[in-house]
């Protein structure tokens, strides 16, 4: 794999996470303190992370694999989230909030296993290739955590 194959993937990784970290990590505390939201209904919101990863891939999987290519079903995903994470940041309480953030996990939970197969798809020797690259993933999610 060529060098710049090499950053192009590893920058890739690095945002796929750090956009996740960003916000996923303080999602309780700012639902407790701006929406003044219950501590079920926190424990609901993050539940939103389990149910994209159950139901994403019965409706993104059957889209992804015939229709498009994996770069351009990404690129839409992440472009439809930013829409849904603005709708969901100016939501005024759970109830508007919920909706939001319930399809963008529906949408960002296959976003995980795009990338990785678009990096796989790039490597000759993928046992070698792809831990290097994966770990800018981790801190990519590390740094949106400091930030």
């Amino acid at each position: 794999m060529s060098s710049a194959i090499r950053i192009k993937l590893s920058i890739m990784m690095f945002l796929e996470f750090f956009i996740w970290g960003a916000w996923f990590v303080t999602l309780g505390t700012y639902l407790l303190h701006n929406l003044h939201a219950t501590g079920t209904q926190v424990g609901v919101a993050f539940l939103t992370q389990s149910i994209g990863a159950i139901v994403a891939p019965f409706i993104i999987g059957l889209i992804a694999d015939r229709f498009f290519s994996a770069q351009k079903i990404l690129g839409v995903l992440h472009l439809a989230g930013a829409l849904l994470l603005w709708r969901a940041s100016s939501a005024t309480d759970f109830n508007s909030f919920y909706p939001n953030v319930l399809t963008y996990m529906v949408l960002y939970m296959p976003t995980l296993a795009l990338v990785n197969s678009i990096a796989f798809r790039q490597m000759k020797d993928p046992q070698k290739e792809f831990a290097p690259i994966r770990v800018l993933g981790t801190l990519g999610w590390i740094i949106a955590g400091l930030t």
